[in-house]
């Protein structure tokens, strides 16, 4: 959003027509949903009225609240409007410790994106028990008459690696819709327990919430589970013992490379959670999980392509030093080519399948189910009486 000559700073122009040019992160957006990103004071009420009595124009012509904007167009806001009880967010204050964390996680900056370097131990979102995370610390990257960046995917807590904000909610619908579509390139670096037999494969396995665990934990169930696939690629093997592995995931399941290479009897080194004690490697390899985002590959708005690649943590590039792997030997490329994105139509019609999948597949336990004396559920036992006449 780019303001024409209103000085924002003055009393005066409170009580001016104010002009705006759309810029290219709200490239086809609603007006009502404008004004709801770059003028929050302003209520959706006001914006209604003024759009019926003509005050809102588009190019000098009137708008309506449901019209779509353009990259370039100039919208001309009326003077006012402010309502008192939509007052603008407080930056956040954040300690002097927290800023420099902020500040040394953060790998580039573009006019659309943050990217950083998660580090190991930090959530992305808070939750329980959780009060340090990415998101409490992302007023550190907003100056003053700047939005607030958003989360637009997520890495586990103890996942570190590659993690893009969005800098307005332009392009965080924007960049929300390549990581949805599947358009996006994440690449990962992981250490294994054991050596994979197939050194280049897919992993394909549904998922769902295990239960008992209140979600906690996932699992692979291949009747109601959501689809799940993972393709990877060994890139050196420590004899029998370990393998550094490149993972490239299709879809984003919680959780889901974990239980993906856990499910083939290879858990990540550290990944107590869903390898038990199998996933601990003795002598001086740390504990900690060896799981790392290492380059991500996305579209950006106007046509450019972000790439970026992670350093990795500490404790991953020691457990790499002591068990001589090199790490020369890959440039994290993509291993395969992801699927076409698809249509709403077609996410509709395979939401229905699983959906159908599902249910058939829960009519089969039902049925399979019996009480005692032999007698099943949803079955009637013969009632005695005058019996029916036959249909003619």
């Amino acid at each position: 959003m780019s303001e024409g000559s209103i000085d924002k700073g003055t009393d005066q122009a409170k009580d001016q027509v104010r002009q705006f040019t759309v810029e290219a992160d709200d490239e086809g957006v609603r007006l009502d949903r404008w004004f709801k990103r770059h003028l929050p004071q302003i209520g959706f009420g006001t914006v209604s009225r003024w759009a019926r009595t003509g005050q809102i124009r588009v190019d000098g012509k009137r708008a309506k609240v449901d019209d779509r904007l353009a990259e370039g167009q100039v919208l001309r806001v009326p003077p006012g409007g402010e309502d008192r009880a939509r007052t603008k967010r407080e930056r956040a204050e954040l300690t002097a410790e927290e800023e420099s964390l902020a500040e040394g996680m953060l790998i580039t900056r573009t006019k659309s994106a943050l990217v950083i370097n998660k580090p190991p131990g930090l959530a992305t979102q808070g939750g329980t028990k959780t009060t340090r995370h990415v998101d409490g610390l992302l007023d550190a990257y907003a100056g003053e008459d700047e939005q607030r960046p958003r989360l637009v995917h997520r890495l586990d807590k103890d996942t570190s690696g590659v993690l893009l904000v969005a800098r307005t909610a332009g392009s965080a619908a924007f960049f929300s819709k390549r990581f949805s579509g599947r358009s996006a390139k994440k690449i990962y670096w992981a250490l294994v327990v054991g050596v994979p037999e197939v050194h280049e494969g897919t992993i394909d396995a549904p998922l769902s919430k295990q239960p008992g665990t209140g979600g906690e934990k996932m699992h692979v169930d291949m009747e109601g589970g959501q689809p799940a696939r993972t393709v990877y690629r060994v890139v050196e093997r420590a004899g029998n013992a370990a393998a550094w592995v490149e993972l490239q995931p299709f879809t984003g399941r919680t959780h889901q490379l974990r239980v993906h290479l856990a499910a083939i009897g290879h858990p990540i080194v550290g990944d107590g959670k869903y390898g038990g004690q199998d996933a601990f490697l003795t002598g001086s390899v740390s504990r900690k999980m060896h799981l790392h985002a290492r380059r991500l590959i996305i579209d950006a708005p106007k046509g450019e392509t972000l790439d970026v690649t992670a350093d990795l943590p500490e404790h991953f590039a020691q457990t790499m030093d002591h068990l001589g792997f090199d790490i020369a030997l890959s440039d994290a490329s993509p291993i395969a080519t992801p699927p076409p994105e698809r249509n709403k139509a077609e996410k509709k019609q395979a939401a229905k399948a699983h959906a159908k999948q599902y249910r058939k597949a829960r009519r089969g336990e039902r049925k399979g189910r019996g009480t005692e004396g032999g007698r099943k559920r949803g079955v009637r036992r013969p009632t005695a009486g005058k019996p029916k006449a036959p249909r003619k």
